[in-house]
């Protein structure tokens, strides 16, 4: 398992911060010099996966999101997995519950026809069970992330990084389709890169990213593999509250550290959230004592994350 130092952390927490920030500023925040920087970032992503993506928020760019859980033949699950990673309305998929059961994050056009939940998915025959749930509600997650990759930096160097907010902002449109793919396969692209990629100029591309950032329409996220940031052990957590509760639980789950996502959902479980967590010891005292002082929380199933087979966007 990769080992990261002070350095590492720092520039991950730096990244979850701004992730287009330059090396420079970040080598001055963190007190290094440039090269070391960009070498440090060059070996994360060989070794830990680190990524930088562009994403559209899903609610400020008129998207439905759903869960979509599958039961699947051991034989096939992986397979099916794979697939559905390469399809483009799939934002994240992982395999859980000992192998047989897929859950898939899946964001769509408000009106689509959703094809994906009402005839792709029930076609395959080595699916036997399906069942969808939409996300009504993110309270964490998405623009906000796992705290446990932002806890190296101080507050001033946190202000130092952190992009000044212009407010306003506008929503997407057709002719940004080809931004958001360049910037969902590398979230750091240049503009002269952008700028190839959707044929404007750069001036074109930094005005343009610079009315959706400010909006909040697209936000820049930070894909690393959790392990070497100390959670080896994942799941995600299904949960049962008494709708009159449901803002509040939710809002007190957005606090709790070991959790990189909290949403509300249809279905009969109608909260969603993913534990993050050192090992299966610590998910236990986590579900026992922080989750199980809720009274609220009526009921809970407990699904472990074995793989994660595609993050927030293809690679």
């Amino acid at each position: 398992m990769t080992t990261l130092d002070a350095v590492d952390r720092a520039l991950v927490h730096a990244l979850h911060v701004d992730g287009r920030a330059p090396f420079t500023k970040i080598g001055d925040v963190l007190g290094v010099s440039t090269q070391t920087v960009a070498r440090r970032y060059r070996r994360l992503r060989a070794e830990a996966s680190l990524r930088v993506v562009g994403l559209p928020d899903p609610q400020r760019a008129g998207q439905a999101e759903w869960m979509v859980r599958l039961t699947a033949t051991p034989q096939a699950a992986q397979d099916i997995a794979h697939a559905l990673a390469r399809r483009a309305d799939t934002a994240w998929i992982k395999l859980v519950s000992g192998g047989t059961e897929i859950c898939v994050n899946v964001q769509t056009p408000a009106a689509s026809d959703h094809s994906l939940l009402l005839r792709d998915i029930p076609r395959t025959a080595s699916v036997t069970a399906v069942s969808a749930h939409q996300l009504l509600h993110r309270y964490f997650g998405g623009p906000t992330a796992w705290l446990g990759r932002a806890n190296s930096l101080d507050a001033a160097q946190v202000a130092a990084l952190t992009p000044p907010a212009t407010g306003g902002g506008k929503p997407l449109t057709g002719d940004d389709t080809d931004l958001l793919a360049a910037l969902q396969r590398d979230g750091r692209a240049s503009l002269a890169e952008l700028a190839t990629a959707t044929g404007w100029s750069a001036a074109t591309v930094a005005r343009r990213l610079a009315d959706l950032q400010a909006g909040g329409t697209v936000f820049f996220d930070l894909e690393i593999d959790p392990a070497p940031l100390g959670a080896t052990t994942q799941a995600l957590l299904w949960m049962a509250v008494a709708p009159a509760h449901l803002d509040h639980v939710a809002k007190t789950l957005a606090t709790h550290e070991e959790l990189a996502l909290v949403a509300a959902t249809t279905g009969p479980a109608n909260l969603v959230a993913l534990a993050l967590c050192p090992d299966a010891a610590a998910l236990h005292r986590y579900l026992t004592r922080r989750l199980g002082a809720l009274d609220e929380v009526r009921t809970l199933e407990t699904a472990p994350v074995l793989r994660t087979i595609k993050a927030a966007a293809s690679r």
